[in-house]
């Protein structure tokens, strides 16, 4: 099986690479016969593999894209994207690559003619601000952020290259991951992954939204597995419902400071101060309560409780 991942050398691309090398299943089979295209502006760092090809430069690049898909490929994940803040301060570099590129990426195996398994990493920045009082598998996305339209564009697509036989798509509707590693990232949802890291190591941080601000939360880990799920989702299961919106827990910044506290035994509560930033609390520490039976019972799951959502955020 051939698998191509962009955005590979990324947060979420560099553990599901890790996963895949491990032998992890794809497609409902075991992955220990899979051969790796990863593609992403820098590769270097990620280790060899004799089964790993690396194309190391932007998605807006067709012809690299075409070079990675060669002769076509069995599965994709496309997880390269320009994030949020990155997207918002720099609209003609989050259209190039979040809308463009995967325009790109869908007529280049289109051309190919492979028809693979095409896993596609969209947003719950689809919904918007300000969301409604519940959010179901059946709201209507109204975002307010370009990335948030890019990423509804790009489900559209993949509906729309499904129905028409060139891609087997499925969207997944991702919340903000943690923790990621400290860096300028771009990503306004940052706070959210320093807040882990920070408390677990016993220093002090300064959350700028409320304690009893609520956002949705999923580990890497468990991003991971779901990305994977989605892989071995049957015809049956996409012949209506092309996107599906991930379990995520829902927990408050308190909630999670306190679950901080009791995993990693330190005294949470006193290095954790809060203040209330009006732009931050709105797009990521507003969140209403969440219904999807749906992708449940397509198999998809959360990190089960908070304190294991702590736990595997910082897995290594």
């Amino acid at each position: 099986m051939r698998i191509l991942i962009t955005g590979a050398g990324g947060f979420v691309g560099r553990a599901l690479v890790a996963r895949l090398l491990d032998g992890a299943p794809v497609g409902g089979s075991g992955g220990t016969d899979c051969k790796l295209a990863l593609l992403d502006q820098r590769l270097d760092d990620l280790p060899g593999d004799r089964n790993v090809t690396k194309f190391a430069g932007d998605l807006g690049d067709r012809a690299l894209i075409e070079t990675a898909i060669g002769r076509g490929v069995d599965c994709v994940f496309h997880l390269a994207s320009i994030p949020g803040g990155t997207a918002e301060s720099n609209f003609e570099l989050g259209l190039r690559v979040n809308l463009e590129g995967t325009v790109g990426l869908l007529e280049a195996l289109r051309k190919s003619g492979s028809v693979p398994r095409y896993v596609f990493a969209s947003t719950i920045g689809v919904y918007g601000v300000p969301m409604p009082d519940v959010i179901d598998e059946d709201t209507v996305p109204e975002p307010s952020l370009s990335y948030g339209a890019h990423k509804l564009i790009g489900e559209i697509l993949a509906a729309d290259y499904s129905r028409r036989g060139h891609i087997d798509g499925v969207s997944l509707r991702l919340p903000g991951i943690v923790a990621r590693p400290p860096q300028t990232s771009g990503m306004m949802s940052a706070f959210l992954s320093n807040m882990l890291r920070e408390v677990a190591a016993g220093r002090a941080f300064t959350c700028p939204v409320s304690e009893t601000g609520i956002s949705w939360w999923m580990s890497r880990a468990c991003l991971v597995e779901n990305l994977l799920h989605a892989t071995a989702l049957s015809a049956e299961q996409l012949a209506d419902r092309r996107t599906y919106l991930l379990p995520v827990l829902r927990a408050s910044m308190g909630e999670v400071v306190a679950a901080l506290g009791a995993v990693y035994d330190v005294d949470a509560d006193s290095l954790v101060s809060y203040e209330d930033d009006p732009k931050l609390r709105a797009q990521f520490a507003s969140y209403p309560a969440l219904e999807c039976p749906a992708s449940l019972a397509a198999g998809f799951r959360n990190d089960g409780t908070v304190e294991s959502l702590v736990r595997r955020a910082l897995e290594i």
